[in-house]
């Protein structure tokens, strides 16, 4: 099969043919149909990621596929089965063999390519919301990077939560994106005065900072008393430095958000999260926004789309 690997960390990927072994006896094999690229992609490759397996590793994150083969204690699911995995890596590929427990069934009517966008950015910012930061009807809630793959999403799903949503993003062709999305405010990222242009419409209660640097700084000193800062990312690749003088003062509480971490320590997070998820899909209320769709071959343009910020929502990669 054909697989997107680095060898070590100090050299590029590169796609190569590779054999793939039998599935252990609690992993499936999965014919991956698609796989949703996340930033965390491009740390992993430079062995930059807060997990950093021993090279080979195939990259991508989070595929979704069909069941063709399952290991001799596998009971939950039986080739033909369609279903969403979080694996942290082997996504990149024809075909990967991943733990069944791992695995989500998706609705009937959910593509491939939907599903491989949706459980890490859709996940991230609903556990945020609504398991780290306890978001309430009626509160502010700012959004930085508030067009890409997981901050459109944390766009949607707080204006679902009946937040008043306040997106942060670059131009004007993102901000209506995250507009349509469900922003009640737009604010332009290369505005000089952010912290003031927040503080205008009230301040935040609650803010989904996935740039860092200068930005948080901004967001930080608009957030109201009591106010709750999500740290989810750094896009900008500042990771910026917290002054505790101004929590205290404030009492505002920082709060930091790893989806993947819960796999090891509170896995039923998750669960239930995407079982939420799901519903709200199946029931129309979620819109998984795909802004490129590229094949196998292309990984590498795919990826550079991500390093660029030249992607809107998610970038898919497809398979053969």
């Amino acid at each position: 099969m054909h697989a997107y690997r680095i060898g070590t960390y100090d050299e590029a990927p590169a796609l190569v043919e590779m054999e793939l072994s039998p599935p252990a006896n609690n992993e499936i094999r999965l014919k991956i149909e698609a796989c949703g690229l996340n930033f965390a992609d491009l740390l992993m490759a430079r062995g930059k990621y807060q997990e950093r397996p021993d090279p080979p590793v195939t990259l991508g994150m989070e595929m979704a596929g069909r069941v063709v083969s399952i290991g001799s204690e596998v009971r939950s699911l039986a080739p033909g089965d369609r279903v969403a995995v979080f694996n942290g890596q082997g996504g990149l590929a024809e075909a990967a063999n991943v733990p069944a427990e791992r695995c989500v069934r998706l609705p009937q009517d959910m593509p491939a390519s939907h599903a491989a966008a949706f459980q890490v950015a859709y996940g991230t910012s609903h556990v945020a919301l609504e398991h780290r930061a306890h978001l309430q009807p009626g509160e502010r809630l700012v959004v930085t990077g508030a067009a890409g793959g997981v901050g459109l999403t944390a766009v949607e799903i707080g204006a679902l939560m009946g937040a008043e949503v306040v997106a942060i993003a670059r131009g004007a062709e993102k901000l209506e994106i995250a507009r349509r999305a469900g922003a009640t405010h737009l604010i332009d990222a290369a505005s000089p005065d952010i912290r003031e242009q927040i503080k205008a419409l009230g301040g935040a209660d609650v803010v989904y900072e996935a740039v860092g640097g200068t930005l948080f700084t901004q967001c930080l000193r608009a957030t109201n008393p009591e106010g709750r800062i999500l740290a989810i990312g750094f896009a900008s690749g500042d990771v910026p430095q917290i002054p505790a003088n101004h929590l205290l003062v404030k009492n505002i509480s920082v709060i930091g958000l790893y989806w993947g971490g819960y796999l090891a320590f509170r896995p039923g997070v998750l669960t239930s999260s995407l079982a939420q998820l799901f519903r709200w899909y199946e029931a129309g209320k979620l819109h998984p926004r795909i802004s490129h769709k590229i094949p196998l071959s292309r990984a590498a343009e795919a990826l550079d789309l991500l390093r660029q910020r030249k992607s809107t929502g998610k970038v898919v990669v497809t398979m053969p």
